[in-house]
C-alpha cells in the first residue's frame, strides 16, 4: 500500500491485477508505459538496504526459490519500513538474488560497482521513466519555442 500511495502522489496512475497468484502486484502507468511491478518488503543490515529479488513458495520437494524474468516484470518496487522509503528498480538493474543499496559509503572506500540508494528512489527513478517534460514558451521575437520548465508551469 505504501508503494501504491507513494506513485499515487507523483500523480501516477495505479492498476491492480484482478486475479492473486500472478508474477506482478501493480501496474503504474507513467507517461504512455506501463510498467508491471513486483513489490517486494526492503530490510536494513547496517549500512545496506537490502531487496530480494525472488520469490519463495513451499512445494512437496521443500521450498523452492524463483527468480523474477523480464517476460514476467517490468521493475520492483520496495518498501523500507525503517525509513519510510520507497524505491524503484528495473528489472535489468536487479541481480540474481538480492540487491544491495549503499546508504553510506564503504568502509573500504570503495567505489566502483556500488549501486547507491538515492540513485533508486521512487520518485527520481520514476520521473526519470516518464521523461523530460517540454513546454511551449514564447521568445521576445514572438515565435514559440519548446523549452522546459521546473516546476511545471512555473514562469521564467
Amino acid at each position: 500500500m505504501a508503494i501504491a500511495l507513494a506513485a499515487l502522489k507523483l500523480g501516477v496512475e495505479v492498476y491492480r491485477p484482478l486475479a492473486e497468484g500472478g508474477r506482478y502486484d501493480l501496474v503504474l502507468e507513467v507517461g504512455e508505459k506501463l510498467w508491471r511491478v513486483q513489490c517486494k518488503w526492503a530490510c536494513r543490515y547496517e549500512d545496506v538496504v537490502v531487496v530480494r529479488c525472488y520469490s519463495n513458495r513451499r512445494a512437496r520437494e521443500g521450498l523452492r526459490r524463483r527468480r523474477y524474468t523480464p517476460d514476467e516484470i517490468d521493475a520492483f518496487a520496495a518498501y523500507c519500513l525503517e525509513f519510510d522509503r520507497c524505491f524503484f528498480i528495473p528489472i535489468e538493474d536487479a541481480p540474481t538474488n538480492e540487491l544491495r543499496l549503499r546508504l553510506s559509503p564503504t568502509r573500504n572506500n570503495q567505489r566502483q560497482k556500488i549501486r547507491w540508494a538515492d540513485d533508486f528512489d521512487f520518485a527520481g527513478k520514476l520521473m526519470r521513466a516518464q521523461g523530460a517534460v517540454a513546454q511551449l514558451g514564447e521568445r521576445p521575437d514572438g515565435i514559440r519555442k519548446v523549452r522546459g520548465s521546473i516546476p511545471l508551469g512555473s514562469i521564467v
